[in-house]
This record gives structure tokens, C-alpha cells and sequence, in this order.
């Protein structure tokens, strides 16, 4: 299978539109949110303030794609787009189709998930992109939630 790079560059500049419209759609709601009156229940504000912690987590997670995304635009400037960080190698066609912004091949990829270093749970640093990929928001705020309440 070819590396279609026309292909992936439009790909790529279409998440990142997608990121944009997502990151802006959130920020006005967080605005529209702090609106609001500021005579509330305890509920009513433990409730808000558990969704802008969300928010927050989500809109992090967006800006950690974004950066993903322009990175991966900025190899394919470069023209070093397509290979892997770690090693050098050419990352497989059918990677880059599946994850147009997957920076490791994926011999490196699952070295780096099985590396005592990436063992910590709950540490959103350790969130891979085939991580983030894999998951809903929803799934990590759940982890996170897990995580912090301890």
C-alpha cells in the first residue's frame, strides 16, 4: 500500500478545523456558563463546577490533538512526515491512514506502552495518541475522576 501524502496533509487540515470549530464551541460555553446569576444552590454549583472541570479536561485533551496536528503538518513541510520519532523508520501506510498524526511506528509505539516509565495510571501525560484515539472523553473524565478522588 502507497503513502497517499495529499491525501493525509487534506486529512490532516481537516482535524485541525474540526479542532479549531470544537475548541471555540467549548470556550463559549464556559463563558455563557459564568453568566449566569450568582445566587445557586450547593448542588447546583457543585454540579457546574463538575462539568467546568470537564470542560477543562476536555478542552486540554483538544489542545493536546491540536498540537499533534500541527506537528504532523509541520514533518510533512519538513518532509519528514511519515517517519517514526523514535527510530527512523518509515511508520506503516496503514498507520498513517488509521492515525494521520501517529509520530512512532508501531514496534516503538507498544515499547513505549509497555516501558516501566509509562506505568503511572491516572497521569495524563501518560495518554498516548492511540489512547486518546481509542477513547471518549467521556471514558478519560471518568479515569480522572477515579484518579483524583483517592
Amino acid at each position: 500500500m502507497a503513502t497517499d501524502f495529499e491525501l493525509l496533509r487534506r486529512r490532516l487540515e481537516d482535524e485541525r478545523e474540526r479542532l479549531i470549530e470544537r475548541l471555540e464551541t467549548g470556550c463559549q460555553v464556559v463563558g455563557q456558563r459564568q453568566d449566569g446569576s450568582g445566587h445557586k444552590s450547593e448542588d447546583e454549583a457543585a454540579t457546574e463546577s463538575l462539568e467546568s472541570g470537564r470542560r477543562l479536561v476536555l478542552e486540554k485533551r483538544l489542545r493536546e490533538q491540536m498540537a499533534e496536528v500541527e506537528q504532523a503538518l509541520h514533518k510533512l513541510e519538513l518532509g519528514t512526515y511519515g517517519l517514526c520519532d523514535i527510530c527512523g523508520q518509515p511508520i506503516a501506510p496503514e498507520r498513517l491512514e488509521a492515525l494521520p498524526w501517529a509520530n512512532l511506528c508501531l514496534s516503538c509505539k507498544i515499547h513505549q506502552a509497555r516501558s516501566p516509565e509509562n506505568k503511572n495510571p491516572g497521569s495524563s501525560a501518560d495518554l498516548t495518541r492511540m489512547d486518546l484515539a481509542e477513547n471518549d472523553a467521556e471514558t478519560d473524565w471518568q479515569q480522572w475522576m477515579r484518579d483524583v478522588s483517592i
